[in-house]
Order: C-alpha cells, then sequence, then structure tokens
C-alpha cells in the first residue's frame, strides 16, 4: 500500500510540475509526511527535493519541445539561483522541522496572493509573434534569482511556485513562458538541496524512485494541459495560487497543532 501510495503521490507532484511549473514539492513534503507516511520532516523534504528535481527536468523536455522556454533566462536563473539554494539549505537543516513547515505555509500564501495580483495584470497566453524578448541577463534577474535560491534551499523545495512569479517580475514574460522556463531551475535547485541533505543521510530512497516513477507519468498529463490552457487569461494563475492556498491552509493546521 505504501508503494501505491508514493506512486500516486509522485504522479500528483508530476502533473503539478507539468501543470503549472512548480508546486512540486509544496505538494511533494505535505504527501511524504502525511499521506505516503514518511516520519521526519528533514527526510520528507530531502526525500523530496530530489524526486521533484527528476520530475522537473522531465517536463521541462515536454515544454522545451513545445516551444515554452527562453533558454537565456533559464541558465541566468539556474546559476545564479543554486547558490543561493546551497547556502539555504545549509540553513535549513540545522532549523526545527515543524517551525521550518510553519514558517513554509505563510510563504505559500503570500506567493498565493502575489499570483493572483500578477494574474489581474498578465495573460497567461504566449508570446505574440514579432513581440521582444527579454534579455537573457539583467541585474534584477540575477537577484531574484538569488533570493529565490536562497528560500528554495531553506525550505528543501525545488522552488517552481516562487520561480514562476519571479520569473514573471523579473522579466515579463508570460505565465506559459514563465512555468516551462521554470522547470530547468527547479531541477537545478532541487538537485543543489538534495545532495546537501543526502550527504546528512536525510533522503528515503526507495520513496524517492517511487515518486519519480509516478511523477514521470503524471508530468506528461500536466504539461499537455498546461498548453491547452495557455491561452486564456489567468487561468494558470488561478489553478495555481488555489492550490497553494488549499495546501498551506492545511499544513498551518497540521504544524500549528504540533508547535502547541
Amino acid at each position: 500500500m505504501s508503494v501505491v501510495l508514493a506512486l500516486l503521490s509522485g504522479g500528483f507532484v508530476g502533473f503539478s510540475l507539468g501543470l503549472i511549473g512548480g508546486g512540486g514539492s509544496i505538494l511533494a513534503t505535505p504527501l511524504l509526511l502525511y499521506v505516503v507516511g514518511v516520519g521526519q520532516p528533514h527526510v520528507a523534504i530531502g526525500t523530496g527535493a530530489l524526486a521533484v528535481a527528476v520530475s522537473a527536468m522531465a517536463n521541462f523536455t515536454g515544454h522545451w519541445r513545445a516551444g515554452n522556454v527562453r533558454w537565456g533566462n533559464a541558465l541566468v536563473f539556474a546559476a545564479f539561483g543554486v547558490v543561493g539554494a546551497l547556502g539555504g539549505s545549509t540553513l535549513g537543516k540545522a532549523f526545527d522541522g515543524e517551525r521550518l513547515l510553519f514558517l513554509f505555509a505563510l510563504l505559500m500564501i503570500a506567493v498565493g496572493l502575489l499570483m493572483l495580483r500578477s494574474g489581474e495584470r498578465n495573460g497567461s497566453g504566449r508570446v505574440a509573434a514579432g513581440a521582444p524578448s527579454a534579455p537573457a541577463f539583467t541585474p534584477r534577474l540575477a537577484a531574484v534569482a538569488l533570493a529565490v535560491g536562497v528560500a528554495s534551499g531553506f525550505f528543501g523545495i525545488g522552488g517552481g511556485f516562487l520561480i514562476v512569479p519571479g520569473l514573471v517580475f523579473a522579466t515579463g514574460m508570460p505565465m506559459i513562458n514563465a512555468i516551462g522556463t521554470s522547470l530547468f531551475a527547479v531541477g537545478a535547485f532541487g538537485l543543489a538541496t538534495a545532495a546537501n541533505y543526502a550527504l546528512s543521510g536525510l533522503i528515503d530512497w526507495p520513496v524517492a524512485a517511487q515518486y519519480i516513477v509516478g511523477g514521470l507519468l503524471g508530468g506528461w498529463v500536466g504539461m499537455r494541459l498546461a498548453c491547452h490552457l495557455a491561452g486564456r487569461k489567468g487561468a494558470l494563475d488561478r489553478i495555481f495560487a488555489s492550490l497553494i492556498f488549499t495546501v498551506a491552509a492545511y499544513m498551518l493546521y497540521r504544524t500549528s497543532a504540533a508547535l502547541t
């Protein structure tokens, strides 16, 4: 039964990554803790980071083939973000697990609100033919990538739900392009975080493998749906924010009870 739950949970995580370019780790950690039954928050974080990284790279390939990726922005964001993720994950391992999850849930709510506001200003469609692309490197993009990397490593997440709004804020690219572009950075951040946790023995390798298998299947379905919804203004933003609010509310409920 635990294997089935891990496969189903991994499929849901992969579906989220393919659909909205994020949400993988914000779903992976609570699912590992409350559905699969991983007992320690730090082990759930490390295991989830590895599984999400692999799933993200697989989903990235699908978005790349669909023409949703801006390579220059992806490489710059990943390079600066990995530096932040290594430092953030070192801090996160030393932080109390339950308090880490509580702060994580609060951050999720803030990002969800920002995404709803962004969806009102920006459509979710592709760039119109002939529209200029943002420069591959800008100081704003580098600064946002570094900050998102620190948060990603600290909370043990791939960071897609931070990377997507970060890319929109730093470059102004449409949501569907931010989703495709973000997955490269999600994979890079997740691998950096997972490597740091693995050095401390904080990864459940069999569960991570089961999560990855489920994530590959779910990710393909999510990527196809994302391309279908790309032309609907604000649809992906609303889906993204609703998912974040739901998971955050549950995490606040569970962690607040543990902290009292």
